[in-house]
């Protein structure tokens, strides 16, 4: 046989390409069939690795699910905190604000229905990463609202949850018109309608 017939070996991944892999073969696997209706088999097919090799980086669904549901929400967070420091004029926040969730739930992959669609709400360590999905965004509006107001916290974090609320039921109604409204229309429509309540505190001295 000659040298340019033998099969070349084939490399292999650092753990932490191999992880990102096998993120990527279950988040396709979970959000087409939902977590019940997922098996770890198909997520090892999907990522064209044996179950053993899956079950070394993750010893069950759950905490596969679970590390997916971290990485999902550390982005929206992320996402929400680029939006208010962006600028220092409070309109341009809240469409940067509203534009993040409607780029988050327009992500071509669907991590949205992890987050805020998940079939797993009833564990609890699912639920309590979901509220702390939406949570994270009212305590980062609620800080500018506050700062900008003088509003109580309480107050503040009352207005904020109304944003995002706003922001993210408005979004996924869009994703699932198959955006019949452009997006930047969208996020302009929400922005004016936000703005003109938000708008109406005064600032603080």
């Amino acid at each position: 046989m000659t040298s340019g017939s033998q099969a070349r070996p084939r490399s292999r991944l650092s753990r932490s390409a191999r992880r990102t892999q096998l993120l990527g073969a279950a988040q396709e696997v979970f959000v087409a069939n939902g977590y019940h209706a997922a098996a770890m088999d198909d997520i090892a097919e999907r990522a064209g690795v044996s179950k053993p090799v899956l079950y070394q980086h993750f010893p069950g669904k759950l905490e596969l699910y679970l590390a997916l549901l971290d990485q999902h929400v550390a982005s929206l967070e992320r996402g929400v905190n680029r939006a208010l420091a962006s600028t220092p004029d409070n309109r341009a926040r809240v469409q940067a604000s509203i534009a993040a969730y409607f780029d988050f739930v327009g992500d071509e992959g669907g991590a949205f229905r992890l987050v805020f669609e998940s079939d797993l709400r009833n564990e609890p360590v699912v639920r309590a990463r979901v509220e702390r999905a939406l949570q994270v965004s009212i305590e980062a509006i609620a800080d500018t609202i506050a700062r900008d107001t003088g509003l109580q916290r309480e107050e503040s974090e009352l207005l904020s949850c109304g944003l995002a609320g706003l922001a993210e039921v408005s979004a996924r109604w869009w994703l699932s018109s198959a955006g019949s409204v452009p997006k930047a229309r969208a996020v302009e429509l929400l922005t004016a309608l936000a703005w003109r309540g938000i708008s109406g505190f005064p600032r603080n001295p």
